[in-house]
Formats: structure tokens, C-alpha cells, sequence
């Protein structure tokens, strides 16, 4: 890359593709084994030259040359940290860890203590309750389908919630 040559024309970029376009594929696929790996890595060191056709190139196709060689060094060393990363993951982190049966036990607990402390609940609240946590209905929707004030569906929210944190055992325990 220098000052003293010309700027690259769009009649002459054109040419320049086709002509040095194939033989650079061919050239980036042989070393990477990845004919769609070369492809874009040759678009994207064209992509750059056109984005650069301001400036001015004494030799274009060693420009080229150039560029694709130091493209292919970086897909390399990407390729090998990404290999490296996925080398280091342990097979537990691919999945979530399978629960234990206590852990299984435990779960079914709590569901079933919820079931109860919100079947314990006087009918309105439960609705209230159900129509805000399961069917994510706002308090102001809830009010207006119930026919009663967002005072009133908050009361009911917060008598509920306290009934379920109070039918759950303690985290402490």
C-alpha cells in the first residue's frame, strides 16, 4: 500500500475480483480444508479493499495476497481459542445437573405446600392471586374485570402472598 499509485476504480475492483477472486479461493480452501470458511474470508478481504478504494494500491493483487494470508492467520488462532474454550468445558456444563431424588422430594414439597396454602385461600383472593401470578394479569386489569378498586386487588395480593411464604418452610431450617 503506498501513495504514490492509483485509486481503484469501480471498472478496475470488478476485474480485479474476477481475475484474482479464484485463485485466492483456491488458495485459502487448500489451507483451511473449508471451501465456505475461504469463501468468506476472500469476500471479506474484498470487502475491505472496496471499503478502502480512497486510498491508493501499487500492486492490488499483492495487496490481496497479502491481506488474505494475514485473514487466514486470524481464522486460525480464532479457530484454535474457540477449539481451546471447548476443550475446557466439562460435560456437567453443558446440561443442568440431573436434580437428586431428596431434591426431587424437596421440590414436590413446596409444590404441594403452595397447592395448599393457595387452596386455603378465600375464594376472591385465590382468584385475585391466580388472575396476577398465573394468567399475568395487571392489578389495574384485575380490578376492572372483578368490578372492585386496585386498593382492593393489592389487599388481596399481599394477603396472599403472605399466606404462601407463611405455608412454605423456612429457608433458615
Amino acid at each position: 500500500m503506498g501513495d504514490s499509485g492509483v485509486s481503484v476504480p469501480t471498472e478496475e475492483f470488478e476485474a480485479l475480483y474476477r481475475e484474482e477472486r479464484p485463485g485466492l479461493l483456491r488458495r485459502v480452501a487448500r489451507r483451511l480444508g473449508s471451501h465456505s470458511a475461504a469463501a468468506d474470508i476472500v469476500q471479506e478481504v474484498f470487502l475491505r479493499l472496496w471499503e478502502k478504494s480512497h486510498k491508493t494500491f501499487d500492486n492490488a493483487p499483492a495487496y490481496l495476497g497479502r491481506s488474505v494470508n494475514n485473514a487466514v492467520i486470524d481464522h486460525i488462532r480464532a479457530e484454535r481459542v474457540r477449539s481451546n474454550y471447548a476443550e475446557g468445558i466439562l460435560p456437567e456444563q453443558y446440561a443442568s445437573p440431573v436434580p437428586t431424588p431428596l431434591e426431587i422430594v424437596e421440590v414436590n414439597d413446596i409444590a404441594r405446600q403452595m397447592d395448599d396454602a393457595i387452596m386455603a385461600l378465600p375464594e376472591r383472593t385465590r382468584h385475585v392471586f391466580l388472575l396476577n401470578r398465573i394468567h399475568g394479569r395487571s392489578f389495574c386489569e384485575i380490578a376492572v374485570a372483578l368490578d372492585i378498586s386496585e386498593r382492593i386487588v393489592a389487599r388481596h395480593m399481599a394477603r396472599a402472598v403472605a399466606a404462601c411464604e407463611n405455608g412454605l418452610p423456612s429457608k433458615n431450617a
